[in-house]
Formats: structure tokens, C-alpha cells, sequence
């Protein structure tokens, strides 16, 4: 009877375990990126406005840790696609810097 669940039950096992890289690139799929991964934004620059998606999937920045210049008041960092990107509170974009690489 072990014998005839063991048989049953490796394949299931083998089947889950190779199907959770899948499900994980599913939830990439899904519009959740990696900030830290560069990506060229031609249209991010200064006095350009960024989307406001673009914008809220950003991580906030501690600007010193990363070496930026303190922002001016109104002011934020964001780290989006691997660029470093300050814009103000209308969001216009005041600087764009490529981020280091695994940053």
C-alpha cells in the first residue's frame, strides 16, 4: 500500500513543484515590475510629465543613501525601471539619473 502511494504521490509532488516558476512570472505578468532592472525611458526628462502609473509603482528613495541631491521642497525620489527620477508634487519630472546597478 506504500508502495502504490509513493508511486501516486512523487509525480504530484513533481508536478506542483515545477509548476511554482510559472506562477511566479504569472505575478510579474500582472504589472508588478522590478525597479531596481534598468530600463530606458526616452520620455522621462526634464519638464516632461510622468505618468502617474509609472510614478506610484516607483519606491520612494532615501537620497542620500544613494548619493542624489536633496530634493527640493515639494520635491521626491523615486527609483522606477532601474532610473532614479525627481518630479515635483504636479509631477513634472526635474531629473532622471540611471540608477547603479543593483541598487
Amino acid at each position: 500500500m506504500k508502495t502504490i502511494r509513493a508511486v501516486f504521490a512523487l509525480p504530484i509532488l513533481a508536478m506542483a513543484l515545477a509548476s511554482m516558476p510559472g506562477l511566479s512570472q504569472d505575478h510579474q505578468a500582472q504589472g508588478q515590475r522590478d525597479n531596481h532592472t534598468y530600463k530606458q525611458h526616452s520620455e522621462w526628462k526634464a519638464g516632461a510629465k510622468i505618468q502617474q502609473d509609472d510614478w506610484n509603482r516607483g519606491d520612494k528613495v532615501d537620497y542620500q543613501k544613494n548619493h542624489l541631491r536633496r530634493p527640493p521642497a515639494g520635491n521626491e525620489w523615486r527609483q522606477i525601471e532601474g532610473n532614479f527620477v525627481l518630479a515635483n508634487q504636479d509631477g513634472v519630472i526635474v531629473s532622471v539619473r540611471r540608477a547603479p546597478h543593483g541598487n
